[in-house]
């Protein structure tokens, strides 16, 4: 049941994901090779994207623990990216004023 603010025309309110930005969360991309369980001797990669907190990463640290304690594939390496999206301005002094006829 949707509440009575969301459900109002004209009311918006901010994605999920949007507000974890503006708490700090950034889009964090994984990169993990994992051995075949059957064969060994391959590794095999999984992309992992998912919003996160630089620099303890709480949500892939809690993925990578589901995996070594729900899944097969032994992992052999995680190679992880990190962006803020959400950055203060970034302002700067001008030296000049141009006008334009």
């Amino acid at each position: 049941m949707a509440s009575r603010e969301a459900s109002a025309p004209g009311v918006h309110t901010a994605s999920a994901d949007f507000v974890r930005q503006l708490a700090g969360y950034g889009l964090t991309t994984a990169q993990i090779l994992y051995r075949m369980p059957d064969h060994p001797a391959l590794l095999q990669t999984y992309l992992w994207q998912h919003y996160d907190l630089y620099p303890h990463f709480p949500e892939l640290n809690r993925f990578l623990d589901f995996w070594k304690r729900e899944l097969e594939g032994p992992l052999h390496s995680v190679t992880i990216a990190h962006s803020r999206l959400i950055k203060p301005a970034e302002l700067r002094r001008v030296d000049g004023v141009f006008q334009i006829h």
